[in-house]
């Protein structure tokens, strides 16, 4: 079983996102039979059963034995990973393209830059998969807190320059043998959960605050 799988077909997404075949995915992290999740999960086992077969014709699971069971073959089914990505190119033509309107202080156009990671890296992953292969990349995820949102802007600033001359430093237009690599760096707000819905908490909340949406420091009131 796969880490994570990248779905890139569109009756694939199309049958990954039906609830009860997400619901059966996630139950066949462990191996099971359609007499077993049905009963596990309270439905119908011919109901079951078609679903599975669906989810096995898109290459969502698989088979990974058959019991003998009395005068029955009992067919025990796996997910062909523990979670599952998407891919923008699912979405053929209306996919985020990020070349239309790059704006570094757009929400959207780091959005679109994100969607594009998926689909390259997962378009990597499955032709890695393949070849029975390794995938050669570098993530880094860091937390930073600003004081203030003159802070952060130093701080982007500071970045786009650093960036800026390492790749100057290592970029090779030239080399025969040099292969391309996307280089990708954002900065965006961590989403908060929202408080209690109290009466208490309405009256005190104030407007200003660095999370709200309408706030001079939030990514929505400075995207053009």
């Amino acid at each position: 079983m796969l880490d994570v799988a990248v779905i890139e077909e569109p009756a694939a997404a199309e049958a990954s996102l039906d609830p009860m075949r997400a619901r059966l995915l996630a139950a066949l992290a462990e191996p099971g039979s359609a007499a077993a999740l049905a009963a596990r999960l309270g439905l119908p086992r011919q109901k079951v059963n078609y679903h599975l077969k669906e989810l096995e014709r898109h290459g969502l699971v698989e088979l990974a034995e058959e019991r003998r069971k009395g005068n029955m073959t009992e067919r025990v089914y796996r997910a062909t990973a523990a979670s599952y990505v998407i891919s923008p190119a699912a979405l053929a033509a209306v996919s985020p393209d990020p070349s239309r309107s790059p704006d570094q202080l757009s929400a959207r156009w780091l959005l679109a830059l994100g969607a594009r990671l998926v689909q390259e890296v997962g378009s990597l992953l499955t032709g890695a998969a393949r070849a029975r292969q390794r995938v050669a990349s570098f993530g880094i995820d860091a937390r930073v807190r600003f004081a203030s949102a003159a802070d952060r802007a130093a701080f982007a600033e500071e970045l786009s320059q650093s960036v800026a001359a390492l790749v100057s430093r290592y970029h090779d237009e030239s080399a025969p043998q040099g292969r391309e690599h996307r280089l990708v760096v954002g900065l965006h707000q961590i989403p908060t959960a929202p408080p209690p819905s109290t009466e208490s908490t309405e009256s005190t909340e104030s407007t200003d605050s660095p999370d709200s949406p309408d706030s001079p420091d939030s990514p929505a009131a400075q995207e053009n």
